[in-house]
């Protein structure tokens, strides 16, 4: 999906004065891209857009934000890097590798990404039914699994998984189905398992859950463990018990945190006003999504081995997060 939202001055609405002439009111058009509507991106994405639209403003202009479905992380890390979008949503690690041209998007690092502030742990969720016979990751072997939509953050942890577990890719039959998509063809049987990185609970997911017996494939031990190694920007948790129904024991899992992403195109006043007002609405963002409630100013600025934006940082550094 290619979205084409520069940030852009609209002159929208006049009012008629005396003498015939009008006043145009002038407004900054601001996009967020999200994820697929299955997922966790996109709700939050719409209430930070809604947020914006009704708080923020710069030199006397109102910004008007609006929430773009689109393709996660990969997708939206190039989305930032061609300038087609002002802001999204997009997993640490994934730019993180961006931005220094790795995995990916080796040969072709995005240096114009910069951060605006990190938002909430994505929990990492191998899904499966729970007649599969599948209780670990070595057994996907010979079986089929959804690595997520293309130009998402699912496919090299895909392969990382495999690969820790002994199993190469060819190994493996794959699909690349959205969450929503993915999940509909293990209801019917056409679809072994998928691995959805997202904030708990997924909306796809509850919805698989109400009608089928569901199995979370836990990610831990030895293997695990030698790929937190290597992937810096994930940590092992716990999927908390009754996240989903008939899920009623803890499951050891990953998480990375999930970072609001600009470019350095979009400008300082805008960037600043932005962030502000999501660091000073937080709760807000919980009335939508429970993952909105871990959104906080103490921890906005983990944002991986990426550049802040100079709006970013004015507004950190008025809150002391910042020198």
């Amino acid at each position: 999906m290619k979205l084409k939202r520069r940030l852009v001055l609209a002159l929208v609405g006049s009012a008629a004065v005396p003498g015939g002439a009008a006043i145009a009111q002038q407004r900054v058009f601001f996009g967020i891209a999200t994820g697929g509507t299955g997922g966790t991106y996109y709700p939050l994405g719409g209430m930070l857009a809604q947020l914006i639209s009704n708080k923020a403003s710069v030199d006397g202009r109102k910004i008007t934000a609006t929430a773009e479905a689109a393709g996660a992380s990969v997708g939206n890390a190039k989305l930032l890097g061609t300038k087609d979008i002002e802001s999204a949503f997009v997993a640490a690690d994934i730019l993180d590798a961006a931005y220094n041209g790795k995995n990916q998007f080796a040969n072709a690092p995005i240096k114009s990404l910069r951060a605006l502030g990190a938002l909430y742990p994505e929990t990492v969720q191998l899904i499966t039914r729970a007649d599969s016979g599948i209780n670990s990751v070595k057994d996907l072997k010979g079986k089929s699994i959804s690595s997520g939509a293309p130009g998402s953050g699912q496919y090299q942890l895909v392969t990382d998984l495999l690969r820790v577990n002994g199993i190469n890719r060819n190994e493996v039959k794959e699909d690349s189905s959205s969450f929503t998509q993915a999940v509909d063809k293990i209801k019917d049987g056409n679809l072994h398992a998928t691995l959805i990185t997202a904030g708990v609970p997924v909306a796809a997911v509850t919805d698989f859950a109400q009608s089928h017996a569901l199995k979370v494939i836990p990610l831990a031990g030895p293997e695990v463990a030698a790929l937190l190694k290597e992937q810096p920007y994930y940590t092992q948790v716990q999927l908390p018990a009754n996240t989903y129904r008939g899920q009623t024991a803890a499951v050891p899992t990953l998480a990375v945190m999930a970072i609001w992403a600009t470019h350095d195109g979009v400008p300082e006043g805008v960037a600043y006003e932005v962030t502000k007002a999501l660091y000073e609405n937080t709760a807000i963002m919980g009335q939508v999504h429970v993952q909105g409630k871990n959104i906080a100013l103490a921890t906005a600025t983990s944002v991986a081995g990426v550049p802040l934006h100079p709006g970013a940082v004015r507004y950190f550094k008025e809150k002391g997060l910042v020198r």
